[in-house]
């Protein structure tokens, strides 16, 4: 955690194993993830072409320009009824003869309550019927509040930052570097990569080995007593 940087140069010189990248993403599925519904996936771009047409599409970012790799993590939304079927599966199986409440409860879960919050129209008005219910329920006991299609979105994109996450350490652990993008053409990116108009991008990760130019100056942070706060 310490000697991970965002670098924003690479070595082109240096080697580079792509099986590391391959190992490193093998761990970022094992990532903690919003109902394990796994509304990601990992995009990989590796040939000279389409690596420096993506790197124009980061603005020409020096840390995009001189990668070995690119990696886009995206998320799936459209993919939701079929992850919430591969789970209630699975708690039929982890489950299997029991009747308790604990499993009953379970397989609401994924059978009843993951389509109600996933399921959204075009314009989002199932969301606020969700919205209206949630505040209605919530009046007399605690509730989940962030129920709407612009709150799926969120709930989504904050499992694929956690993927990203443990990619760039587990790079790390290879002895390779990373660094996170956000600048990019997300129309162009998509495109690139022949992503359906539903997914979207989280963010490019670019990956080689540091240059010491690549580091812009000493990391620093805000004081501790000013963001970890007890209660």
């Amino acid at each position: 955690m310490h000697s991970r940087r965002s670098v924003r140069k690479y070595d082109q010189t240096a080697n580079f194993d792509h099986d590391a990248v391959a190992r490193a993403l093998t761990l970022t599925t094992l990532s903690p993830n919003s109902s394990n519904m796994q509304l990601w996936e990992f995009h990989r771009v590796v040939s000279d072409d389409k690596r420096m047409t993506l790197a124009s599409y980061c603005m020409g970012q020096n840390a995009a320009k001189t990668a070995n790799e690119l990696v886009a993590f995206v998320v799936t939304p459209y993919k939701w009824k079929k992850r919430a079927a591969m789970n209630a599966n699975q708690i039929r199986e982890a489950f299997d003869g029991r009747e308790d409440e604990t499993s009953k409860r379970a397989l609401k879960y994924y059978e009843k309550l993951i389509p109600f919050v996933y399921n959204n129209d075009r314009f989002g008005l199932f969301g606020l019927v969700r919205k209206a219910i949630s505040y209605f329920l919530g009046r007399n006991k605690p509730m989940v509040r962030e129920v709407s299609k612009a709150d799926v979105r969120v709930c989504l994109h904050k499992s694929s930052s956690l993927a990203a996450m443990t990619f760039m350490t587990a790079m790390r652990a290879e002895g390779y570097d990373t660094c996170p993008m956000e600048g990019f053409d997300s129309i162009r990116a998509k495109q690139l990569l022949g992503l359906p108009k539903a997914a979207e991008i989280t963010m490019i990760i670019s990956c080689g080995k540091r240059l010491e130019e690549g580091i812009y100056g000493e990391r620093h942070r805000v004081n501790n007593q000013d963001v970890i706060i007890n209660h």
